[in-house]
């Protein structure tokens, strides 16, 4: 069986972000598995401008931004495997991979650190009557067969969804010659940034109806158009507000899940809120060695907060190689304590703390809702000693915070910690 100290399971933004910034930590064998035929995960198809204003202070595309870190992990001269699918991974770190090279074998990793990404939720899990004709993609899907593949999926476009990939696809289609209808919505506000909602929708007269929902797909073969309903607060229909669009293709831009099927088998603990693994400040999930970051742990809406995050769980996955015996050692230092949300705050990762936590924290969180002019607060053994304003806050742009490392110091052994919002 070979041996590595760290696998990571991805070569997307996070997996390669993670990579690098191991390998600098001081790891040595390190080994990236990755499906598909190309390293850069799903920025290869995202061709639009937008990415690496953080991480490299300037505009990139998807597969420029992808191309430097895909430049450190040669540069590192670190080891990677194409068409490789990894079919098990074990609580004990034991990693089942195929590929016709190799076919089935097994590695065993000091540490492993989970990149896998996202997917797109598809037409299945939406329960749209009506028969299922050609014509509906996801609009990830979509955004392949355009950027990569070379095809026109259709002319005349309904998308459902106001995601951010749907709100891309929505200038996208119109670019390449086709015309979208309308964007429909079931939430009362968009699940996209603001900036895609201008630079996608309003500079191209695009109409983005909220409270809205397809309601039936007529056609049999080929799509031929979609019933629009205005939805009430439940998400019910409202009977009598009923609009027919004629089109041929529907794009669903309807949420992403994370990939986790892999973390379930290693007995990784997920949130019922994310879908992705528990982790403490480290990003370690709960089983100890294997780590989790990128769109896997929860759905992030910048890839440079993927890149910082990811770089993150490589220098905690070096460290725990080189002081996996000491750690174990003071198994009792490592109590954690959950971050509690509440007033408005759907999560937060990590998700937990340990107990004697002295260096500063950034904790990413998304709200339930749209708010106004608003604060973040956190609370350290339900004491307030954070607040930040806020102009405004919505559920498709992710919140962040960081707590000082004088504010957790001075709060000395943390007991329970808690964000929440609360309007101004």
């Amino acid at each position: 069986m070979e041996k590595y100290e760290i696998v990571i399971i991805g070569g997307g933004p996070a997996g390669l972000a993670a990579a690098a910034e191991a390998k600098r930590a001081g790891a040595e064998k390190i080994l990236i598995l990755e499906r598909d035929d190309r390293l850069g995960g799903i920025l290869n198809q995202c061709i639009h401008n937008g990415f690496g204003l953080h991480t490299f202070k300037e505009e990139l595309t998807g597969p420029e931004y992808a191309a430097r870190f895909i430049e450190q992990v040669k540069q590192l001269s670190m080891e990677y495997r194409l068409h490789t699918m990894v079919m098990d991974i074990t609580k004990d770190r034991v990693i089942t991979a195929m590929s016709s090279e190799r076919g089935i074998y097994q590695t065993q990793a000091k540490a492993v650190i989970l990149a896998m990404g996202c997917r797109e939720r598809p037409r299945g899990a939406l329960n749209i009557p009506g028969y299922r004709p050609a014509g509906i993609y996801t609009a990830g899907t979509a955004q392949r067969l355009v950027n990569m593949e070379g095809y026109l999926p259709g002319k005349e476009v309904v998308i459902l969804g106001s995601g951010d990939i749907g709100l891309i696809m929505a200038r996208r289609m119109t670019l390449e010659g086709a015309h979208v209808n309308v964007v429909a919505e079931l939430m009362p506000y968009s699940g996209g940034l603001k900036r895609n909602i201008v630079q996608c929708l309003d500079d191209y007269g695009i109409p983005l109806k909220l409270s809205h929902t397809v309601v039936k797909i007529h056609g049999k073969k080929r799509v031929e158009g979609v019933t629009l309903a205005q939805v009430d607060a439940q998400a019910k229909p409202i009977p009598g507000t009923e609009e027919f669009y004629p089109c041929d293709t529907l794009l669903l831009s309807v949420g992403l899940l994370p990939e986790n099927e892999l973390s379930r088998q290693a007995e990784v603990p997920l949130s019922p809120v994310t879908n992705g693994p528990i982790v403490d400040e480290n990003l370690e999930t709960e089983v100890p060695g294997i780590f989790a970051c990128g769109n896997v742990l929860h759905v992030h809406d910048l890839v440079d907060f993927v890149s910082e995050e990811a770089a993150q769980a490589g220098r905690a996955a070096a460290e725990y190689v080189k002081e996996t015996q000491k750690l174990q050692k003071e198994e009792i230092q490592r109590e954690c304590v959950p971050v509690q949300t509440s007033g408005g705050v759907r999560y937060a990762v990590p998700s937990r703390l340990h107990k004697k936590q002295h260096q500063a924290q950034k904790i990413r969180f998304r709200v339930s809702q749209v708010f106004g002019a608003c604060k973040i607060q956190v609370y350290l053994n339900e004491e307030l000693v954070l607040e930040k304003k806020k102009r405004s806050a919505a559920p498709g742009e992710m919140e962040q915070i960081l707590i000082p490392e004088k504010v957790l110091e001075a709060a000395g052994e943390i007991r329970s910690i808690r964000l929440q919002m609360e309007e101004v």
